[in-house]
């Protein structure tokens, strides 16, 4: 990465933070500063489990701490234990709080209003479209890829989605019992490994890989949740897979896929994957796929 770029991003942080506000210790007028409006408003109206509020505002523990003893002892948050799960706590907005929430959103409305106000219709449509590319770019870079054991419950989660999708825009629906694609020993080192891709806290992906030993190895199990589709997402997991591969000594890689599925085959087209013969009877596929590494 170039100097210039670096320069650029510590150029537009300045100006964002300057402009929005953070660096005043009474944000909107409203007496607080951001960290405590901000988590006030992520609270909402009908609480918060701290292990998700940490998440959402990317704070450790400590400084998560500070800020919500601070909003209790204005009287604007109360923190007790999950009726559902006493071993977790959740953060509750007093009447205070909701009033005072209530006030940050009206006047964060009005400040919206008056960054754009200035601008020309055309201004205004650049920004908004700006605005939308930066959410989706950062998104994608918070997002965190990890191995993780295909038992895990994130990662039947992923699995689960994965299937339902499949039984979905298949013809005649999926039945994973008579699929042969991998079971989770495959999935689980040293005969493969499988990946969890995470926005904070939230399972959004899945892929694995099975190591072949002499064989080519491979890729699994490759979702990624509607909800992030388009953030280059699938691109990144199947790179890494790929990786994984290659370190544990693959000089190719192989996948199968179904007709259905045209995003994935589109994406396995656009880095190299060329179709070949059947490697495989999993009933469920119509590609065949390889790549050298």
């Amino acid at each position: 990465m170039d100097d210039a770029t670096v320069t650029a991003v510590r150029r537009f942080n300045r100006t964002v933070t300057a402009r929005v506000g953070a660096l005043n210790d009474r944000f909107l007028g409203l007496g607080r500063p951001l960290g405590e409006a901000r988590a006030l408003w992520e609270i909402g109206p009908d609480g918060c489990e701290l292990r998700a509020l940490r998440s959402r505002l990317g704070l450790d523990s400590g400084y998560a701490s500070r800020l919500l003893r601070s909003l209790e002892a204005a009287g604007l948050v109360e923190v007790e234990a999950n009726e559902h799960d006493r071993r977790t706590r959740v953060a509750r907005l007093t009447r205070a709080g909701l009033a005072e929430r209530q006030q940050l959103d009206e006047r964060s409305e009005d400040f919206a209003r008056s960054l754009i106000d200035p601008l020309t219709d055309e201004q205004r449509d650049d920004l908004v479209a700006a605005m939308r590319r930066v959410e989706r770019l950062l998104t994608a870079a918070v997002v965190e890829l990890k191995p993780i054991d295909p038992t895990h419950p994130d990662a039947i989660w992923c699995l689960e989605s994965y299937f339902a999708e499949l039984d979905h825009r298949s013809d005649g629906g999926f039945d994973r019992a008579a699929s042969t694609g991998a079971e989770a020993y495959d999935l689980r080192p040293p005969a493969g490994l499988m990946l969890i891709a995470y926005l904070g806290t939230e399972p959004i992906a899945c892929g694995g890989v099975k190591h072949g030993g002499e064989a080519p190895s491979e890729i699994k199990r490759m979702w990624v949740s509607e909800a992030v589709r388009g953030l280059g997402l699938g691109r990144r997991m199947l790179a890494e897979l790929e990786a994984l591969a290659a370190e544990h000594g693959a000089r190719r890689v192989r996948l199968d896929t179904s007709r259905h599925l045209v995003e994935a085959i589109s994406l396995y087209t656009s880095v190299g994957y060329r179709e070949v013969e059947p490697f495989s009877d999993e009933p469920f596929a119509d590609h065949w796929f390889e790549k050298k590494l």
